[in-house]
């Protein structure tokens, strides 16, 4: 058979190996800073875009999406070509991907810090931005799949499926949760509201983690194990179960990060039922991952490669396997809310795909220099540097999540907590907050190293732009041997695989998300509860800027010890007007769904100015910007035009009140402080902010329609 030449495009590897290399040392050295933060709220320097609530969404976002995501690109366009025989379909789509997706990164690093965000975590970014990821990742896609369909080998391999459905439901998840209407041109607001809003938003959130965090880790852990180890996956079967299970189960989970919330009940039995299901092909990859290494378990003692590879697919079977645990109704009773789950996301972020990505750093760069690694020693250095970087921040994470739990739950015998003052439970934990930043800088210190050995390498190596190679051209006709798998029917059939993963990653979501939006049981209503002041969904707006809800949660969930420490436990219908919702899902800080009217406008002032002066010992920083930034009423009349069309009953043509009586509220606020003391602008953002915590949780306590409020939630419930 007549052999084609062709080449590989290792160009393009290289640019998003080095892009991934360079953003991973940015997000983890953000992330110290934030850990710093935590207990040394003063390491802001006095800057309001360097404080812990904006540069927090940054972390996540670099780490994830800058790191992971040119991580995963690095490694598709490296196997991809391999595994299929061919170039990739184009050069100029690959060209438009890399730069597309740096622009897009760089934009979250200009935009998150000013506070530009949608207030949804993980999906942060402006709607500009995010249509420019849409369009990034169908050029992806479509570079993709047509190198798919040039391909010279007739069979799929078990990496390119994780791909394929990797790329089919980010896409989805993607579109379907950035919905949102704009305001300006950085300004929007979520299409959906309260309940619903947090169903979607948890639908993307946890399968973001699922099919981006994972599934293109596992298409990379099923190529570079066998290249690395020089032996077969070790199950094919199990790689069929384990792809077709993962990917229909992990779509019906996302609702279990809403345990006892306002989200109906039946949508939380679904998310914990199909997260223990999970487990089953979540263990089954890992085991598949690390049986491969079957025979060679004595290369793993001296290469650094493996010892990467090892520990990050043991993390990734400890961290599935404590998701599902953490789904369980009575474990999330005491995990939520606390550092434990930190500690979870940080085992599968440090250990899953941070050290994959190492792993994969040390084997591509010599290949695509055509030298060694300048040293395996430092490179070992870096395994156990880094190992000690993972145990140093997860075991304080786990210590202070059992911590929080525990005191938050305490009563006294006589029926009180006993840790009232929710600052007692946050300065125990300075000690392990302190070692979580440690460990951090560990990690960090290890990827430097790593940095240091590829600089080192590639000045003595000699880069192979176009990696000559050869194979036969594929055969038009395929005949089918005797007992073939029936699985490898789809195998050769792309554009089937496609259609395959799309429909069973829908099935889930429309199962979940359909019946929450038209059912309008699902979300009652409280008649209590109005729209927001102008001035409030100002406040609101400088709420969401700050990033308050990455520590602050507005939702008290029903159980003694919330009720007893922030009031009445959380109801759906008080969320129906707020796009985004902000439940939040961290309590660094106390909850504030009920700290409407439960200080003075006074405290709240002297608070935000320094909230030691109201709670000695406090970590939160200061805000002394909200006293010298005036409040921007030039959107107040697009804002409740666009409230209105997304369905809050503001009257029609409200929107020419709307700054008058902006107005007329911050001045009634600027008289309350002023009883005290306190002179300031009625323009000032601090009287909004104030104007809108001051509004939180007291619809309900309205005693005119408290009867009928009640009637209406417990007809519904």
């Amino acid at each position: 058979m007549k052999l084609e030449k062709f080449s590989y495009d290792n160009q393009i590897v290289k640019m998003f190996l080095f892009a991934t290399i360079l953003w991973g040392v940015v997000g983890m050295l953000v992330g110290v800073i934030a850990a710093l933060q935590i207990f040394i709220p003063e390491m802001n320097f006095g800057t309001s875009w360097l404080t812990f609530g904006r540069i927090r969404p940054l972390h996540t976002n670099a780490v994830i999406f800058a790191f992971v995501g040119n991580g995963i690109f690095a490694g598709v366009y490296y196997s991809l070509q391999r595994l299929l025989k061919t170039r990739m379909w184009s050069d100029k789509l690959s060209r438009i991907n890399f730069w597309g997706w740096q622009l897009i990164i760089v934009s979250a690093a200009l935009t998150l810090p000013l506070g530009i965000t949608s207030g949804k975590e993980y999906a942060e970014l402006e709607w500009p931005i995010d249509i420019a990821i849409a369009g990034i990742w169908v050029v992806f896609g479509w570079n993709m799949f047509a190198t798919i369909l040039k391909r010279r080998e007739r069979h799929l391999y078990v990496a390119i499926w994780f791909y394929i459905a990797t790329f089919v439901t980010v896409a989805v998840l993607h579109i379907f949760n950035s919905f949102e209407m704009p305001v300006n041109f950085l300004k929007s607001y979520s299409a959906y509201a309260g309940v619903q809003d947090a169903l979607v938003q948890w639908w993307y959130g946890h399968n973001a983690v699922a099919f981006f965090l994972t599934t293109p880790y596992l298409g990379l852990m099923y190529y570079f194990i066998p290249k690395a180890s020089g032996r077969p996956v070790y199950s094919y079967r199990l790689s069929i179960i384990h792809f077709w299970a993962l990917i229909f189960i992990y779509i019906w989970a996302g609702p279990h990060h809403l345990l006892y919330t306002a989200l109906p009940d039946w949508a939380q039995s679904l998310g914990t039922v199909f997260s223990l299901m999970l487990i089953a092909p979540s263990w089954g990859g890992m085991l598949n991952g690390l049986l491969t290494l079957r025979g060679a378990w004595d290369k793993v003692r001296d290469e650094p490669i493996l010892k990467f590879f090892v520990v990050a697919v043991t993390c990734y079977g400890m961290s599935t396997l404590e998701g599902p645990l953490l789904s369980l109704k009575n474990v999330n009773a005491i995990s939520h809310y606390t550092d434990w789950t930190i500690a979870h996301v940080h085992i599968g972020g440090l250990g899953w795909n941070g050290f994959l990505t190492f792993g994969m750093v040390y084997f591509l760069i010599p290949k695509l220099f055509n030298t060694k690694l300048h040293s395996k020693r430092l490179a070992n250095v870096h395994f156990w540097i880094g190992t000690l970087g993972i145990l140093f921040y997860a075991l304080p994470m786990y210590w202070a999540g059992f911590t929080q739990a525990l005191m938050w739950k305490q009563f006294r015998p006589e029926g009180m907590l006993l840790y009232p003052n929710f600052l007692e439970t946050v300065i125990q934990l300075k000690p392990m907050y302190a070692m979580r930043a440690f460990g951090g800088t560990l990690f960090l210190i290890g990827a430097l190293l790593m940095v240091y050995n590829v600089v080192k390498t590639v000045k003595v190596g000699s880069f192979v732009a176009n990696e000559d190679a050869e194979a036969p051209a594929l055969e038009g006709k395929y005949k089918s041997h005797a007992g073939e798998n029936w699985h490898r029917w789809i195998e050769r059939r792309p554009v089937q695989m496609l259609v395959g993963s799309l429909v069973v990653i829908l099935i889930g979501g429309i199962v979940e998300i359909i019946p929450t939006m038209l059912i309008s049981e699902n979300v009652p209503t409280i008649n209590a509860v109005q729209p927001y002041t102008p001035l409030e969904l100002e406040g609101r707006d400088i709420y969401i800027r700050e990033g308050c809800n990455n520590c602050h949660s507005q939702m008290i969930r029903p159980f003694r010890d919330e009720v007893a420490r922030y009031g009445e436990y959380s109801k759906a219908g008080e969320f129906v007007y707020d796009h985004p919702f902000l439940w939040g899902s961290k309590r660094t800080g106390p909850d504030l769904h009920r700290v409407g009217n439960k200080y003075p406008d006074s405290w709240h002032f002297h608070h935000m100015l320094d909230p030691r002066t109201m709670s000695p010992g406090s970590l939160m920083p200061p805000y002394p910007w909200l006293f010298e930034n005036e409040l921007s009423m030039d959107d107040t009349e697009k804002k409740i035009s666009v409230m209105r069309t997304l369905g809050v009953p503001y009257e029609e043509g409200y929107e020419t009140q709307a700054v008058a009586d902006l107005q007329a509220q911050a001045r009634g606020i600027q008289a309350s402080l002023a009883e005290d003391d306190l002179e300031i602008s009625e323009n000032m953002e601090i009287i909004a902010l104030i104007a809108y915590l001051q509004r939180l949780g007291t619809d309900i306590s309205n005693p005119e329609f408290t009867e009928s409020n009640q009637g209406s939630e417990s007809a519904a419930n």
